[in-house]
């Protein structure tokens, strides 16, 4: 789950319990047991940082810094969205997509995650024309430049991500290009949070997963600058309970053509227009009947 770019803030725990650096990804991670991250306590201004541990039979957490109020445990429940039963929904989409049940039995367990909004909306704006190693340094560096230092483990410092309000007083288009390395993306994410506060603040953000339709949703968040179809849809499936939204690239678009597209419909296609995306993610949505979104996280 931590490892496939659904989110860019987990590190490694060598067996010394020392964390790899934080701007390095957790992608590619898939071996290792242990994993450190900062998580935001939802509803506040507070962050946790967490260490998570798989073991052959269950998942273990250690709170490393948190406020001595906050009880963490309803906070991953919901961050891991624990109380979907994965079992019941790996069966069902085995059955209605024989290559799927063979995924499941190689990966189970996978999750989609609930983070953030405001987090994740900044962190998909980094990910434009970009690769997972490179987009979870922008975002450290973010952290580092405008977030609050939480916790030092053996010389690598932990910090939160800045909120809204952060950003909007300090930062500035020439700091995010030289100490962010966001090249053009910087122009994006100023315009971004401007309109964000103008729309009513991150609590806009949180409305939004009170939509039923993914494509509504989608819609309402092209509308910030540098978000396409695709990066809004990773927002909407990875932060605000979209669970149908299907983020869709020319990979995706392939899988749609080779397993599902029986009609040949999307094969004379020439590009991925908006149709032809909209066309993949109902494909997608008529083969899964539960939860698309998850199964097009494990296909993908």
């Amino acid at each position: 789950t931590l490892t496939t770019g659904q989110c860019f803030h987990w590190s490694v725990v060598e067996q010394d319990d020392t964390p790899v650096s934080p701007g390095m990804s957790a992608w590619g991670s898939h071996n290792s047991t242990e994993w450190v991250g900062v998580i935001k306590v939802p509803s506040t201004d507070h962050s946790a940082v967490v260490a998570i541990r798989e073991t052959p039979d269950t998942t273990l957490f250690r709170v490393l810094e948190a406020p001595d109020h906050v009880d963490i445990r309803p906070v991953l429940e919901d961050y891991f969205q624990l109380k979907t039963p994965l079992m019941p929904l790996s069966q069902q989409w085995s059955q209605e997509c024989q290559r799927l049940s063979q995924i499941a039995k190689c990966i189970p367990g996978v999750r989609v995650i609930q983070q953030d909004p405001f987090e994740c909306l900044i962190s998909f704006l980094c990910s434009s024309n970009n690769n997972i190693p490179r987009i979870t340094q922008m975002l450290t560096a973010i952290r580092r430049t405008y977030g609050a230092p939480l916790l030092n483990i053996s010389g690598t410092t932990l910090y939160s991500f800045p909120s809204l309000a952060t950003l909007l007083e300090e930062a500035t288009d020439a700091d995010l290009r030289t100490k962010c390395g966001m090249g053009y993306r910087a122009k994006y994410l100023m315009q971004s949070i401007q309109l964000l506060e103008e729309l009513g603040g991150e609590s806009y953000l949180q409305t939004l997963r009170s939509i039923d339709d993914p494509t509504e949703v989608q819609e309402k968040l092209i509308q910030f600058h540098g978000v396409g179809r695709k990066v809004a849809d990773c927002v909407a499936l990875f932060s605000l309970c979209q669970i149908n939204a299907i983020p869709v690239d020319t990979h995706v678009w392939n899988i749609a053509i080779r397993d599902y597209d029986e009609k040949g419909a999307l094969r004379e296609a020439k590009s991925l227009t908006p149709t032809i995306y909209k066309k993949v993610g109902d494909l997608f949505r008529s083969v899964f009947s539960q939860y698309a979104g998850w199964a097009h996280s494990l296909l993908f």
